[in-house]
């Protein structure tokens, strides 16, 4: 757990010095900002994408996943969830903004919990007292904090907790799930999460909707579908 701590706390200092950075940025800066961090985003998740070795698996998890996820409307829940965020913490200074604080939150932590290295870090921080993963992640996500904080203001720190959780329940969980997340296992669900990353990053830059939150089930189903193609193989 040390690890995802000191992750959580990285993305919440990121947050602060954005929030003073904020401040001074004139609006224009702010948007150009917030497309270039759309652009790195969508590099981030072609990477991981591209890693694939099996494209079938990728396609078929973002099929069923996809169902999945409209048949639950995680979309419209996450939504949900973050508008009653903004209405709890609207005395916070910069949370009356419209769709800002969940903006912020829901796209934050999105990227910060979907990876390799979420998974991985947390494995190896639970079972190996090995936290260099989690602290390598946390600098580079405390770092995109800062420029997503002057972008989308104050949801972007709320996304720490989300990765406290995430990433603590891996931890906890690493004695029991390390067996099954195999090295082919996590390839293809960072092949997935690349995806999903990437589709966050076109939301960005182009102010436009793909429901990347009903696909959110398709970065679990890589083992099903390992397991069960090895049967055939």
């Amino acid at each position: 757990m040390i690890g995802t701590l000191i992750n959580s706390a990285l993305i919440l200092l990121g947050t602060a010095l954005g929030l003073m950075l904020r401040r001074g940025i004139p609006d224009r800066v702010r948007e150009g900002l917030l497309a270039a961090m759309g652009l790195s985003t969508v590099l981030i998740g072609l990477k991981g994408a591209f890693g694939t070795t099996d494209t079938l698996c990728v396609i078929l998890c973002m099929a069923f996943g996809t169902v999945i996820g409209c048949a639950l409307n995680l979309e419209l829940r996450l939504d949900r969830f973050g508008k009653w965020m903004e209405k709890k913490l609207s005395f916070l200074p910069g949370a009356s903004e419209e769709g800002s604080l969940s903006k912020g939150f829901v796209t934050c932590t999105l990227i910060y919990c979907v990876g390799a290295m979420a998974i991985i870090g947390s494995i190896s921080s639970s079972l190996r007292n090995d936290h260099s993963t989690l602290i390598a992640k946390g600098v580079i996500d405390g770092l995109t904090a800062v420029v997503f904080t002057s972008s989308m203001g104050l949801g972007v720190g709320l996304s720490a907790f989300s990765v406290l959780l995430y990433q603590g329940t891996i931890s906890l969980l690493a004695l029991w799930i390390s067996p099954i997340l195999t090295d082919l296992v996590i390839t293809e669900m960072s092949a997935v999460g690349g995806l999903l990353i990437a589709a966050i990053g076109l939301n960005l830059v182009y102010d436009k909707h793909i429901p990347v939150g009903n696909m959110l089930p398709s970065i679990i189903l890589p083992p099903l579908y390992l397991a069960v193609s090895g049967l055939f193989a």
